[in-house]
C-alpha cells in the first residue's frame, strides 16, 4: 500500500466557506432503488450464509424503479397502475445440484422493503417486481480443453460446483479497481440536510403527522454563516381535504423546519423555502396518495442519489460509485466507500483534524492491502505515513464487522 498524505486542501475541511449540499429523503424514488437493492443483496446473503455457510457471487446495484400512476385530488389518492421494480444484475442460481429461489427471495425482499418505506403503497396490488438476472461472467473466462477441471476460475463464477469453485474463499482480492472516498466530519449544510430530514421521516414525527409523506428533497446553501434552505415536503391526498388545510400544513412543515435548523445551527441564520414549484391558483400542488413521487411516474436508479454518507456534497470529494446492491464479501465499490469512511472518522477522533480519506483498488490485488491509500487534512502539517498506514490497516481487518453490520441493516448505503 503506497500511502500519500497532503494538507490544506479546503474540501477536506468541514469548515468551508460555501457548502451546497443535497439530501434525498427516504421516500425519494432514488432512495429506493437503493434500499431495495440493498435489501435483496442482503436477503440472498442471508439465504446463502444459511444453506452454505458462504456468501454466493451477486450483485443487484443495477437496480431501477419506474413510476407508475396515480389519481389524487383533496381528499382521494390511489394508484391506477403500478410501481414496476427492474431488478437488473448477476445472481448465482445454484450450489452444484442446491438450485436457490432466487425470484422468490428477490421478490419477497422488494416487496417487504417498499412496503416498510411506503405503508400506504399496496405491494400485493400496485407493484410488479421484474428479475432481469444473468449469470454470465465478466470478462477473464477463456475456454480451452481444461477449462471445466479448473478451481474457482472464472468459468465457474456464477455457476459454482462446490464452495472451493469461490475464488474468494482462497485469496480475498479486489474484484475491480475503484476508489472510495470519504471525509469526517460533516459541515453545518450537511448536519442540517441529514438531521432535518431524518426528523421529518421517523416514526415518531410520521405517527403524529400522518398527512406527509416521506418523499422529502433538500437543498442547502450555506455561505458563512448564513444559510438557505430549499425542501419539498409531499402530503397525503387523503388526509388533506381541502386546498386551506394544505396551505396551512405547508406554513407548518416550513416553520418545523426553521425551528429544527435552530437548534442544530444555532450560530447561523437560516432561511427556508417550501415546495416552491406549488400554484395555488391552478392549483398544481405536492400532493400524493402515497408520499412519493414514484407513484406517478418518477423514476429510481441505484447510485444516482444520495453517496454512502447519505448526502450529495458538491463541493466535496466523493465517488460515483453505486454502493446499495453490491455483493459485501469483495465488491470494492461498496466496501472501500465504507471503509474510507470509518477510517476518516477514526482519524479525526485521534488528531482533531478534518480529514478526507481516498482508498484505491487494483483489480486482483489483496483487498485488505489497498493499492493507494490518499489522507488530505486541515491542519498545518501532513499526517505522518506511519499512522495513516496503521489505521487504514486496522480498519481493513475489521472489514468483518462492517459485513455483519451490512447483513443486519445497520450500516446505510445511502
Amino acid at each position: 500500500m503506497e500511502v500519500i498524505t497532503t494538507t490544506g486542501l479546503t474540501a477536506a475541511s468541514a469548515l468551508l466557506g460555501v457548502e451546497v449540499v443535497e439530501r434525498k429523503g427516504a421516500g425519494h424514488p432514488d432512495t429506493l432503488a437503493d434500499g431495495v437493492a440493498e435489501a435483496i443483496s442482503r436477503a440472498y446473503s442471508r439465504y446463502c450464509l444459511d444453506e452454505f455457510g458462504a456468501i454466493l457471487h451477486h450483485n443487484t446495484d443495477k437496480t431501477s424503479l419506474l413510476g407508475g400512476a396515480a389519481d389524487v385530488s383533496f381528499g382521494h389518492g390511489e394508484l391506477t397502475a403500478p410501481v414496476q421494480v427492474l431488478v437488473n444484475g448477476r445472481i448465482t442460481a445454484a450450489l452444484g445440484d442446491h438450485a436457490i429461489p432466487v425470484a422468490d427471495i428477490v421478490t419477497t425482499a422488494a416487496r417487504d422493503y417498499l412496503a416498510s418505506a411506503l405503508p400506504l403503497l399496496d405491494v400485493e396490488r400496485w407493484m410488479e417486481v421484474r428479475p432481469r438476472l444473468t449469470q454470465a461472467s465478466s470478462p477473464g473466462a477463456v475456454t480451452g480443453p481444461d477449462a471445466a477441471e479448473r478451481e474457482a476460475s472464472r468459468q465457474r463464477w456464477f455457476s459454482p460446483r462446490t464452495l472451493d469453485d469461490l475464488a474468494e474463499r482462497h485469496r480475498m482480492f479486489s474484484n475491480d479497481s475503484s476508489a472510495g472516498v470519504a471525509y469526517w466530519p460533516l459541515g453545518i449544510a450537511e448536519q442540517l440536510a441529514l438531521g432535518i430530514e431524518g426528523h421529518l421521516t421517523s416514526e415518531a414525527f410520521r405517527a403524529e403527522h400522518p398527512y406527509y409523506g416521506t418523499d422529502i428533497k433538500l437543498m442547502v446553501v450555506r455561505h458563512g454563516p448564513r444559510v438557505q434552505l430549499t425542501a419539498c415536503v409531499p402530503q397525503i391526498a387523503r388526509e388533506t381535504p381541502d386546498l386551506d388545510t394544505y396551505v396551512a400544513r405547508r406554513t407548518q412543515a416550513r416553520d418545523l423546519i426553521t425551528e429544527l435548523a435552530s437548534r442544530i445551527a444555532p450560530e447561523h441564520h437560516v432561511t427556508v423555502w417550501l415546495n416552491t414549484r406549488d400554484n395555488d391558483s391552478r392549483p398544481e400542488l405536492y400532493l400524493t396518495a402515497t408520499g412519493s413521487s414514484i407513484e406517478s411516474g418518477d423514476e429510481g436508479v441505484v447510485g444516482r442519489g444520495n453517496r454512502a454518507n447519505g448526502l450529495i456534497s458538491m463541493l466535496r470529494p466523493w465517488s460515483a460509485e453505486g454502493v446499495s446492491g453490491k455483493n459485501p464479501v469483495y465488491h470494492v465499490g461498496k466496501l472501500y466507500n465504507l471503509a474510507a469512511a470509518e477510517a476518516a472518522r477514526r482519524l479525526h477522533e485521534e488528531t482533531g483534524l478534518d480529514c478526507a480519506v481516498v482508498l484505491v483498488s487494483q483489480s486482483g490485488r489483496d483487498l485488505t492491502d489497498p493499492w493507494q491509500a490518499i489522507v488530505q487534512a486541515s491542519g498545518a502539517n501532513a499526517i505522518g505515513a506511519a499512522r495513516v498506514r496503521r489505521m487504514v490497516a486496522d480498519v481493513m481487518d475489521d472489514l468483518g464487522t462492517l459485513r455483519e453490520q451490512l447483513l443486519d441493516g445497520k450500516l446505510a448505503t445511502a
